[in-house]
């Protein structure tokens, strides 16, 4: 087993990501007393030290911390009971400062990497007694880090090092993301089958030392390394991501996927099964797999069960090796409508409306990954009949729609978004969509389709629905153009929704509640008394992370005769932005907070995708 990167972590509870980290001194507190190997908590600390160790992270308030003090006065309880049924904070939050105040490395299992070589060195009897579980193995040391709900059990540290003969590094975690951690690398689905595989791979090596260099593609179809090719892409169907990064770092393979928009470490590898596996999905892909200085690009289709997705390939050669991003195109499940997006109101209404127009342009804006091309796949499934004409110039085309003729560009021979667009104008289209417009040329030929009678659909990355306007005049757009032809803007993104299996609710604390008041305005209809905001605890369904599936927030900006008229004075994007608010758009931050208020998302997932 190679050597490998010793992880570290931050001090965010659902978003740390891991590094190296001393082994920390025993403290005089752990060598005073120490608890049974069943104890599942800390040893008992100063109730005062949690709170002051609380108010210095910012996770509480001096006067909250009072209250606190007294209700755990007056009820007999600890600190952190009362912490616990108030709910005010997340369980990881508090054994991260517990933790501080022990002066024992913590981590955060949501967002660790799982080792294969560590997960096999204990069994699950032994990790489920002591509520721990092995996350990373260092070859080079001989040591175990281990992440624990009770980190200064000295027993179960001693027992674990007795049983393995290896070094034992102990890091705090969350009780709840100890046993979500077991429950879900002991199920033999990601890291057991990987590393069951790895040591069959190492004893084929072994035996096919001496390999002709003909022999190789041969050779890698038969190895078990197709086996953990096999095992990375049928967890990524089942775990919802939408890309896979295998990633080699200076000592290992970091695998990582993309759910529900965030990427999570989840898989790390030993270096000498690289090559293997980079030449693996180069064949599966049809790519020369003796090509290592250029980048590629490949497709292939995979199939778990009933459900069969198309992945397209990207390799890139870094200073450590070939890096592969792997893009999971779903051939099942369908097109969602825009109800089901997300959209809501009079955003919907205004949507609806503009789309029912039988000429103009409408846009969708946002940056890169925020569903701007699933929100116009939705338009199109609504539009789509046999009475009109639909065709769609797309990089890439990701789905594919019955019924719409749909042609990928490829500038290699002269297909551009440009010369796709003038092709399209002599097919007797009535609704054609233009993946996306980003230069001049393009620009001109969707005002001119407009101006003769055809629905245009197009995205443009710019933040905000109004700043699309300006946008387009850089690009050279008449105003007076844009003034006639331009319907509606969208501005998007995306919310991961909250798992509705370890959905918990809480009190927002007052000074939230008066920022989403005033973010909301004439939006706002609660009795703050009632209100309860939500979050996910982490579960097996969510995979520890609180959050399960994703949801759009929008802003439509319907282009009335007083934005007409505002285009014309080259305004810029706050004052098209006031007009449309005044009109009676609701923003995107509004949006979300709506959806918060609802139980949809979190406070935390709106300022993270909609804060500018």
């Amino acid at each position: 087993m190679p050597d490998q990167q010793q992880p570290v972590v931050s001090s965010t509870p659902q978003q740390s990501t891991v590094a190296a980290v001393p082994q920390p001194a025993v403290s005089p507190v752990q060598q005073a007393s120490s608890p049974s190997p069943s104890s599942p908590t800390f040893l008992d600390q100063e109730d005062l030290s949690l709170l002051d160790a609380l108010i210095v992270d910012g996770a509480i308030r001096s006067e909250q911390a009072a209250d606190i003090k007294m209700k755990s006065a007056v009820s007999g309880k600890s600190v952190e009971s009362v912490l616990s049924e108030l709910k005010i904070l997340p369980e990881s939050k508090i054994v991260e400062a517990k933790a501080r105040i022990l002066g024992v490395p913590y981590v955060s299992l949501a967002t660790t990497s799982f080792s294969p070589q560590a997960i096999s060195v204990l069994p699950r009897a032994v990790v489920e007694r002591f509520a721990l579980i092995p996350f990373f193995y260092d070859e080079q040391g001989q040591t175990l880090s281990i992440a624990m709900a009770n980190p200064v059990n000295l027993d179960a540290i001693e027992f674990v090092r007795q049983k393995t003969g290896l070094s034992v590094k102990a890091f705090a975690a969350s009780p709840t993301e100890v046993q979500n951690a077991i429950d879900q690398q002991y199920r033999q689905e990601l890291v057991g089958e990987v590393g069951a595989a790895i040591k069959e791979s190492e004893e084929y090596t072994d035996r096919k030392k001496a390999v002709d260099s003909r022999e190789i593609a041969q050779l890698i179809k038969e190895a078990p390394i197709a086996k953990i090719v096999s095992t990375i892409l049928e967890f990524a169907v089942t775990s919802r991501s939408s890309d896979i990064h295998i990633e080699p770092q200076e000592d290992r393979v970091r695998v990582r996927y993309r759910i529900d928009g965030i990427l999570y470490d989840k898989l790390s590898l030993p270096k000498n099964v690289q090559e293997a596996l980079v030449s693996r999905i180069k064949i599966l892909s049809g790519l020369k797999i003796d090509e290592h200085r250029s980048p590629q690009d490949g497709r292939f289709n995979f199939k778990v069960n009933t459900e069969e997705v198309d992945l397209r390939i990207s390799i890139l050669p870094t200073v450590n090796g070939e890096k592969i991003v792997m893009r999971l195109l779903r051939k099942s499940g369908g097109i969602p409508t825009l109800a089901e997006l997300g959209l809501t109101g009079l955003a919907l209404k205004h949507l609806e409306d503009a789309i029912l127009k039988p000429h103009g342009i409408i846009l969708v804006t946002g940056p890169t990954g925020s569903g701007k091309t699933t929100t116009l796949y939705a338009v199109l499934s609504k539009l789509n009949t046999p009475k009109v004409n639909i065709m769609s110039l797309e990089d890439p085309v990701e789905y594919q729609i019955a019924g719409v003729n749909q042609v990928q560009i490829n500038p290699a021979v002269g297909l551009t978004f440009a010369s796709g667009l003038r092709a399209f104008l002599r097919q007797d289209p009535n609704i054609i969509l233009v993946g996306e417009i980003r230069d001049k040329e393009t620009t001109d030929l969707a005002l001119q389709a407009a101006l003769t009678g055809h629905l245009v659909f197009s995205t443009l990355h710019t933040q905000t629905a109004s700043g699309a306007l300006p946008r387009l005049i850089d690009l050279g757009a008449e105003s007076f153009l844009l003034a006639s032809t331009i319907t509606a803007i969208v501005g998007q993104r995306i919310l991961r929704k909250i798992c509705p299996t370890c959905k918990e609710s809480y009190a927002p604390a007052p000074q939230v509640l008066q920022t989403v008041k005033q973010v909301l305005g004439r939006l706002y209809t609660y009795n703050d008394a009632d209100v309860r905001f939500y979050r996910g605890k982490g579960c097996n369904d969510c995979g520890g992370s609180g959050y399960k599936g994703r949801v759009g927030i929008y802003e439509v900006l319907p282009v009335t005769e007083k934005i007409g008229q505002l285009i014309l004075a080259h305004p810029d994007s706050a004052s098209i932005e006031k007009e449309a608010i005044a009109e009676g758009m609701t923003t995107m931050m509004q949006d979300g907070y709506l959806k918060v208020l609802k139980g949809v998302s979190s406070v935390e997932e709106v300022l993270r995708v909609a804060k500018e």
